[in-house]
């Protein structure tokens, strides 16, 4: 199986740690995954932000990185969800249409290629820490993700999984939702990392970098001590995290 890993533009420019945890898991699981250099950006901000035809050019270009590869993974359930969910909207050049239907049941979001693809749940993660997990709304109302994130965190040894209270509700981030509503994104997510306190978590663990970065940047400010982390670094583990190894996103939040 050729696979390859888009690493999405958060995780290339902010988060690369999110991305060498994905090679190494996958590597783990007997996979060999490539890195198509010619990824660039998915074209969802453009999208969102009503430039269609500007995502489009994106798409097309995506599509024709990511061409002859068996399977697709995606550390980001928004990014994820754009591509299978938005593409088939967007306008193109002749063409265009089936080359998005033959791309887009090949990309997975990472949990989805574990636990679907692969068929697996334990991947070997040794995380000697108490976890919660937070579905963000792409991987929970776009991709229906459900309990994979949850099965495979059941699995890693040592780890204590505590359940995030009103989970289903959205940390305030949205992308440009955080730029254009700024202090209605602050209390969305005030009321996120409120949930998260209550858990007595040491980690809260998600599957876009993107929330992760708005709710830790609240979490930092408030000097919690609580940690945010990709459930693909915690995936990746295998010895504890403690101090600065663990992924420290404070003051990188969006409105928060």
């Amino acid at each position: 199986m050729r696979v390859a890993l888009f690493i999405t533009c958060v995780n290339d420019t902010l988060f690369p740690g999110t991305g060498r945890a994905v090679v190494t898991l996958l590597r783990r699981l007997g996979v060999d995954v490539d890195f198509p250099a010619a990824q660039t950006c998915c074209g969802q901000m453009h999208v969102n932000t009503g430039y269609r035809d500007e995502g489009a050019r994106l798409a097309h270009h995506t599509i024709a990185a990511f061409s002859g590869y068996d399977a697709v993974v995606v550390p980001s359930g928004s990014c994820a969800a754009m591509v299978r969910e938005q593409y088939p909207r967007l306008p193109g050049p002749p063409g265009f249409a089936a080359a998005v239907a033959e791309t887009t049941p090949r990309v997975h979001e990472l949990t989805e290629f574990l636990v679907d693809v692969l068929g697996v749940t334990d991947v070997g993660a040794y995380f000697p820490h108490r976890v919660t997990y937070h579905p963000t709304c792409h991987s929970l109302r776009g991709l229906h993700l459900g309990d994979r994130p949850l099965r495979l965190l059941r699995k890693v040894r040592g780890l204590e999984l505590v359940p995030l209270p009103n989970e289903e509700e959205c940390c305030g981030f949205g992308g440009t939702f955080a730029v254009k509503n700024a202090d209605v994104s602050a209390a969305m997510c005030a009321d996120k990392v409120r949930a998260v306190l209550d858990t007595g978590a040491e980690v809260l663990c998600a599957a876009d970098n993107s929330c992760l970065t708005h709710i830790g940047g609240t979490l930092g400010r408030q000097k919690t001590g609580v940690r945010v982390m990709h459930l693909a670094e915690i995936l990746a583990a295998t010895e504890p995290v403690t101090g600065a190894a663990g992924v420290a996103r404070g003051g990188r939040g969006g409105a928060a």
